[in-house]
């Protein structure tokens, strides 16, 4: 495993990727005690025959390197290793050295058995969970705008603080969980909101995944009575949209250009891809998926805990096979998988030349019933079935993932049945009160006024709600309900008004059908309190497709404008049906907004690049927004 290099030393060389499990096995073999770097270099046969007793400062510095490497790439497979400080030791010729050791924690693994049925939607809980770990060795977050959208950092990039780094245990009592194909629009959305805040809604405390500043002050202004709690520089940039939001100038609807629409303005400045051929390429990409099968090592370290979990048991070749590689379609194909299987067995059950340096012997195999029969039982597992199972702390965050891909649209209608099944069956063993609450922003969980919309539709009764509109204030409203949906992750009601008589009084209300702008399409998060009225007589409503109750509201909608202090933002290339102009230094956009309360939230988000609004309707509303929000945070 070593060769030659120039100077006549030997350079490290892994062609098999194997020394990382060397690494664990020679450190699961002596804990709970502490092995200093030295002790580690003489022990795994990758670095004893690379480094050997790191006589020079050229070798210490090569293993240092190299090892913090596997460390790291154990650490994003959810094993590991903590350090304390250096402590000296008689051989290091004057060197101190850390000392290392697997990092198990206090509390017991859970384990528990889960359906063929639950994978699915497990594997897409733990994709949600990891994305929303922390890890001790990534790099922090941004902490300005700009770095926010510049920053290039990788998965590992913090998200929620204090949570801990999954564990590869769920493997263990989840066999197969890595073979699971994970859908691309899921992974996409994940994958685009890389930070993480902590939003008070409502009274609880909710970890937020978002994009940038901008995507997370559009989350909070979209629930009202929320607000950032965590990190302070969240909470800075969303308190600096507001005093931009409340000095905003007054924008007039009137033109000096032909306006040109946004979307094609901002693709010819770019690449001159037609429009139609971008959204048909991403409706096909969009119908691939995501697997989550890793590298080699990866799927090793998965049949490793697998079978430290179920030492003694027994288990043919050909079901390993299909849960730790891929379930085969042909003959050929089942072969391979065995024979990748066979080697990995192989692997973790070699034995180094000198029998003083540790090689992967993870387990004891009785050989005879494997060769005879293609049967695999394991003893002796160096004491690693300790990294089998569900840590407490990591089973509530998968839980919480559970729940809300349940409670979300993320996932289509028979996937949410199943992921509810999955969420009884974790909930029995997490504490009452442990499993975080969590959020994707744009994709919000099942409003609490859903229910009874729903029931209503059901049943023909008419609703008595409080809404609050753009501004912030509540409004009192009675309508009939008759069509829920779902648009861009957002939940919507389309309800017909009722107008309250002007010969009735407030002892005795009278309503009635509106003449004029029946239809409204309302934000359901904004219904706050909303109660059951039965109806005089039954309620006839027209089935209007959604496509047209989207239409209705466009065509009813109000026209208004805003002035950046920039040309060719991003953010306005995706606002449907917007048409720009050039405007001093920066642009004049016009739109027709067909929600007001939508317009005063995606205004105050942007603030830093809006510069004034028009209407004079739509601009009061937005300063008043800010100024209340405002109140609310100092």
């Amino acid at each position: 495993m070593a060769e030659g290099s120039s100077n006549g030393r030997r350079r490290f060389s892994d062609k098999w990727g194997k020394h990382e499990l060397d690494v664990l096995a020679v450190l699961s073999s002596a804990f709970p005690q502490w092995l200093t770097s030295r002790q580690i270099a003489q022990r795994v046969k990758a670095y004893a025959d690379s480094y050997g007793e790191l006589a020079d400062q050229a070798a210490k510095a090569a293993f240092a390197k190299q090892f913090q490497r596997d460390r790291a790439k154990l650490a994003a497979m959810g094993i590991a290793i903590e350090s304390r400080q250096p402590e000296y030791s008689s051989k290091s010729d004057g060197q101190d050295f850390a000392s290392y050791r697997l990092q198990l924690g206090d509390d017991p693994r859970i384990r528990m058995h889960f359906a063929p049925d639950d994978m699915p939607i497990l594997a897409a809980a733990n994709y949600l969970a990891q994305s929303l770990s922390s890890s001790s060795n990534a790099l922090k977050p941004a902490t300005s705008e700009q770095n926010e959208h510049d920053s290039k950092d990788s998965r590992t990039a913090p998200r929620v603080p204090h949570i801990p780094v999954p564990g590869l245990g769920l493997d263990s009592i989840a066999p197969g969980l890595g073979t699971q194909k994970i859908p691309k629009n899921l992974v996409d959305v994940i994958d685009s909101r890389r930070f993480a805040a902590t939003v008070e809604a409502d009274g609880e405390l909710i970890n937020v995944a978002y994009t940038d500043s901008d995507d997370l002050a559009m989350f909070v202004l979209e629930h009202p009575g929320s607000s950032v709690k965590s990190p302070q520089e969240a909470a800075d940039a969303f308190e600096r949209r507001l005093n931009a939001a409340a000095d905003f100038d007054l924008a007039d609807l009137g033109h000096k250009s032909t306006p040109v629409p946004a979307a094609e303005r901002i693709v010819q400045a770019s690449v001159p891809v037609p429009v139609a051929t971008t959204a048909k390429n991403h409706s096909k990409r969009s119908l691939t998926a995501s697997s989550q099968t890793g590298s080699e090592v990866d799927r090793r370290l998965r049949l490793m805990l697998f079978l430290s979990a179920h030492l003694g048991e027994e288990y043919t070749l050909d079901e390993l096979a299909e849960r730790f590689i891929e379930r085969t379609r042909t003959d050929d194909e089942k072969r391979r998988a065995i024979a990748v299987v066979r080697k990995d067995i192989g692997t973790l059950t070699t034995v180094s030349d000198d029998g003083e340096i540790a090689g992967s012997q993870f387990f004891d195999i009785d050989w005879s019933l494997l060769e005879d029969s293609g049967v695999v039982s394991a003893t002796n597992s160096l004491g690693l079935e300790r990294l089998a199972g569900i840590s407490p702390q990591y089973l509530s965050l998968l839980t919480a993932s559970v729940s809300y891909l349940a409670h979300s649209p993320l996932l289509p209608e028979d996937a949410r049945h199943q992921a509810l099944t999955l969420y009884s069956k974790l909930r029995e063993h997490t504490v009452p009160g442990s499993t975080p609450w969590l959020s994707l922003t744009g994709y919000e969980l099942e409003p609490p006024a859903l229910p009874i919309i729903q029931e209503a539709i059901k049943a023909g009764s008419l609703l008595e709600i409080e809404y609050t509109d753009g501004a912030g204030r509540t409004r009192d409203k009675r309508v009939i309900p008759a069509k829920v949906f779902v648009d861009e992750g957002v939940y919507y009601v389309a309800v017909w008004n009722m107008a309250k008589d002007s010969r009735s009084s407030d002892e005795h209300p009278v309503f009635n059908a509106s003449t004029s702008d029946e239809w409204s399409v309302l934000r359901i998060a904004r219904i706050g309190k909303a109660e059951l009225i039965e109806p005089d007589e039954p309620v006839h409503l027209p089935d209007v497709p959604v496509d047209e109750l989207r239409q209705w509201s466009f065509d009813n909608g109000t026209e208004a404008v805003f002035v950046t202090d920039k040309p060719d933002l991003p953010f306005i290339a995706k606002l449907p049906g917007a048409t720009v102009e050039p405007w001093n230094e920066g642009e004049k956009v016009h739109l027709t907004v067909s929600s007001d309360s939508w317009f005063v939230a995606f205004c105050i988000a942007h603030a830093r690049h809006i510069k004034a609004v028009g209407p004079e309707t739509l601009r009061t509303m937005i300063t008043a927004r800010a100024q209340r929000e405002l109140s609310v945070t100092s």
